[in-house]
């Protein structure tokens, strides 16, 4: 992108040489049906700001929608108004499987995603009140439902049935000497989700089923997509937590700050509530997946115990490195480096698999979301 092009024309320009500027932006559904020559308006908000904002908005409206999939299939049946609908009769083998973790998980699960409805809509509608160009991903809504017992069938933003998790926060907030701010990589706990490709849901009633004759009640298949789902839930969280005290470092408005900062500590509620479930997941042997289409097993986390970079209980965020090696260890956020905190943000929802399937102008206009989020500047 040219550095010296004015910001109100620079992502219509780039999707133009895309070549996936016509229907989806002529439509308006990408920008709220502005004109062609107002293009990313700020507003009275700092450009910077707005472009930030704006980001966080779209990435708002993706946790929407990949925790409306959860809460149609394992979530509490039950429509909260103004933000979730389409709640019927949930999946009873696949919500069976998500209890094996914590009994309370359905309505975790649809407070979740009541939440990030909330977070979507607030943004969008303060960024309408300043002037500025609002986010609208509903044309690139194209990807399928899962076709078991209780899903919508209405095209979606991610896709939960290829997923490869990361699961290397777990170890990284264990871990006392080591920050990925400085550098640092970490392991992934649960390595059998790590690579491959795995379903987080069942992908129709043949994965999502009861088993009486199971210690877990369901069969070790939809157990298997249930502890999958358990420990994506707290990886997209946990990305959360981090993104919002990252881009909170660049804004300008105090205004601004102060909606980062509170939406922040919400996405940091959930990673704890999510972190402290997956460690509950049953140990499973021999379970045949039917996305990689090998034979895996999902590792006792109690065997654990004792070992501070895996141990289950220890949810609490371990203290660690800081800014610098020569200062104590402290317990902190991790990261919280604000250089390309959109851009890699992105760039991990993309190699989780949430985004299989999605169209080129998707990850163009995306890209260009979280490019112009990084060039943002207090100063």
């Amino acid at each position: 992108m040219e550095p010296n092009l004015p910001i109100k024309v620079k992502r219509r320009n780039f999707l133009k040489s895309m070549g996936v500027a016509g229907a989806a932006i002529s439509s308006g559904a990408l920008l709220g049906n502005i004109p062609l020559d107002a293009e990313e308006r700020g507003g009275r908000l700092d450009p910077g700001d707005a472009a930030i904002l704006r980001f966080l908005a779209a990435a708002e409206a993706i946790e929407a929608d990949l925790w409306q999939q959860y809460a149609e299939l394992g979530g509490k049946q039950k429509n909260e108004a103004p933000y979730l609908s389409g709640l019927t009769t949930g999946n009873t083998a696949y919500t069976k499987a998500l209890t094996n973790l914590d009994s309370d998980m359905p309505q975790y699960i649809t407070d979740n995603t009541d939440d990030e409805f909330s977070h979507a809509a607030f943004i969008n509608e303060y960024l309408k009140s300043k002037g500025a160009d609002t986010v609208d991903l509903t044309s690139f809504r194209s990807l399928p439902s899962s076709k078991a017992t209780g899903a919508q069938q209405i095209n979606r933003l991610t896709n939960l049935m290829e997923l490869t998790v990361d699961t290397s926060w777990w170890t990284r907030y264990r871990s006392g000497s080591k920050n990925p701010d400085l550098g640092d990589s970490f392991p992934d706990a649960i390595a059998v989700i790590g690579t491959d490709r795995h379903t987080a849901i069942p992908r129709n009633d043949d994965e999502a089923q009861l088993d009486s004759s199971s210690p877990n009640g369901v069969t070790d298949l939809t157990q298997f997509i249930a502890n999958t789902a358990g420990f994506h839930f707290a990886f997209i969280e946990q990305g959360g937590t981090s993104l919002y005290a990252q881009l909170a470092q660049r804004v300008k408005s105090v205004e601004v700050l102060r909606i980062l900062l509170s939406i922040g500590g919400t996405e940091i509620a959930h990673f704890q509530t999510w972190h402290d479930k997956a460690g509950n997941c049953p140990p499973l042997t021999g379970v045949h997946d039917p996305v990689s289409g090998k034979v895996v097993d999902f590792p006792d986390i109690g065997t654990f115990a004792g070992n501070d970079d895996l141990q289950a209980n220890l949810i609490m965020p371990e203290p660690t490195i800081f800014l610098s090696r020569k200062f104590p260890v402290v317990s902190i956020i991790r990261p919280t480096e604000t250089k390309k905190a959109a851009s890699n943000a992105l760039q991990a929802l993309t190699a989780d698999g949430l985004f299989r399937g999605q169209s080129p102008g998707f990850f163009a206009y995306m890209r260009d979301l979280a490019e112009d989020a990084d060039e943002a500047r207090r100063y």
